[in-house]
């Protein structure tokens, strides 16, 4: 291949991989929280995404009926391409200090958990509810299987290929 043609397909492969990892994270994550959340309490698909719109919204997201769910749709797709996108900014640098994929994952997911549910979600207008250890540790698992492991294979994959390339 040529060096010219090398460096044109480089762009595409780098949206390539940015739009896989944000919608396999991203699809991922929510699939599993309306999955957990509605076997383990019984909170249906509409209402965890309207929770999520409620961050905007504040209450009033829990009244709007479909509308709603699907603004939090969108704001968790939003909030899941910006992690993405940070995600594949400090890759090079976090490959630096753990060798080791799984560990990226696990404490990408660690990061993300406390970020969302100690800085995001607390000053969003999502209605204020008592700190609880058990939700956060749910929470950081979630985030590690599906937004940790997920970014870790895809966004290492293309890094793996293009790190050491002319």
């Amino acid at each position: 291949m040529s060096e010219a043609k090398k460096r044109a397909s480089k762009p595409r492969s780098v949206l390539r991989s940015i739009a896989a990892a944000w919608l396999v994270a991203g699809t991922l994550d929510i699939l599993v929280a309306i999955v957990y959340y509605g076997v383990t309490v019984g909170v249906p698909a509409t209402r965890i995404l309207q929770g999520i719109a409620s961050g905007i919204l504040g209450v009033r997201a829990f009244h709007e009926g479909p509308a709603s769910a699907a603004l939090g749709l969108a704001c968790h797709y939003t909030i899941a391409l910006l992690w993405t996108l940070f995600f594949f900014v400090v890759y090079p640098r976090i490959g630096r200090v753990t060798e080791r994929k799984w560990a990226t994952a696990v404490l990408y997911g660690i990061f993300v958990s406390l970020v969302m549910n100690l800085a995001v979600v607390p000053l969003s207008n999502v209605p204020s509810r008592p700190f609880s250890l058990s939700h956060l540790v749910v929470a950081t698992v979630i985030l590690i299987f599906t937004i940790g492991l997920p970014l870790t294979i895809i966004v290492g994959r293309y890094y793996d290929g293009h790190l050491h390339a002319p």
